[in-house]
């Protein structure tokens, strides 16, 4: 019998963890902290809208700041190039 290790992320918590296994328990250390730092990025970024965005509620906060966090890279790119986000999100062209 083999052994196996699992890793997940203390911000996501083993019960939630283990309910979705296939996106938060990870083979490798590395890439449960990468969840992590999904989670902190998001944690923070839900603080500061709920504090800037008047009449913005907890919960649509917290789903905004994890697509956030969870698109960090496309963000930074579009600080630069802010076409990218208009770009990232348009439908694909059907093929005939």
């Amino acid at each position: 019998m083999a052994v196996q290790s699992l890793y997940f992320s203390d911000r996501d918590g083993l019960e939630m963890a283990l309910s979705n296994p296939d996106t938060m328990l990870f083979q490798s250390k590395a890439e449960a902290d990468a969840r992590d730092k999904v989670l902190e990025l998001a944690e923070n970024v839900a603080l500061w809208l709920e504090k800037n965005v008047e009449g913005l509620s907890e919960d649509l906060a917290e789903q905004c700041a994890m697509s956030i966090a969870e698109h960090k890279d496309l963000f930074a790119k579009a600080m630069k190039k802010p076409e990218l986000l208009a770009e990232a999100t348009e439908p694909e062209p059907a093929e005939s």
